[in-house]
């Protein structure tokens, strides 16, 4: 019964879920809204289990002396210092509240924006690595990629005078149509596989959630 009622579940909301769109009535619309309710509702338990997996990760981490375990402890301190400041429990730190409270934005904006404009640097650089050995016209379809990809960063370039208008012209032309339609292509294949995964939970080919068979 500890596999059979989780599987009951999911193919009944599941199913639910599926048919309620083809029901154009009220009743339907309240069953989608009280779903969704359940949905957030469980979205705030899975926060808490991940907090909860985090602390212990990390506890962990420092208990053993693993590889690393310093960063562990930078980890915990930044998680319960935004935990304190957003509940703001003391006014004297700020009047306003929550995501307003002037530590927890202060926090933000001088320690998380920071790490993320450095991780986005950082990022650049293998975009540029990944571009140059991408874009070697060993074949065809690596010219035509070295060119495309020309054409695009060249497109707002004033030092190409009378040029830059055709080139802005093909460059338009180029994220439109061929780029668009492999856009769409692969938007496509992920629906369908989105579709085939749902359908395979629902009916309990895939029971990777309930752990190991």
């Amino acid at each position: 019964m500890k596999r059979q009622l989780p599987l009951m579940m999911v193919f009944v909301f599941g199913f639910a879920m599926i048919i309620q769109y083809f029901i154009p009535h009220q009743a339907s619309e309240w069953v989608n809204a009280f779903l969704m309710d359940w949905m957030m509702i469980i979205g705030v338990f899975a926060l808490a289990l991940g907090i909860w997996s985090l602390i212990k990760v990390s506890w962990d981490k420092i208990k053993y002396k693993k590889p690393n375990w310093e960063y562990a402890i930078v980890t915990l301190a930044g998680l319960f210092l935004m935990i304190f400041f957003g509940f703001d429990y003391f006014r004297h730190f700020s009047t306003p509240i929550g995501s307003d409270n002037y530590m927890y934005v202060h926090f933000y904006r001088h320690i998380v924006i920071p790490i993320q404009s450095t991780m986005f640097s950082l990022l650049a650089f293998f975009i540029a690595s990944a571009a140059y050995r991408a874009f070697r016209a060993r074949s065809l379809l690596a010219t035509l990629l070295l060119i495309a990809a020309l054409v695009i960063m060249l497109r707002f370039n004033p030092l190409l005078g009378p040029i830059q208008p055709i080139m802005e012209k093909f460059s338009v032309w180029l994220l439109n149509v061929p780029n668009l339609a492999a856009k769409r292509a692969i938007v496509i294949g992920v629906g369908l596989g989105m579709v085939a995964t749902a359908l395979k939970v629902i009916l309990g080919i895939e029971r990777a959630y309930l752990g190991k068979d």
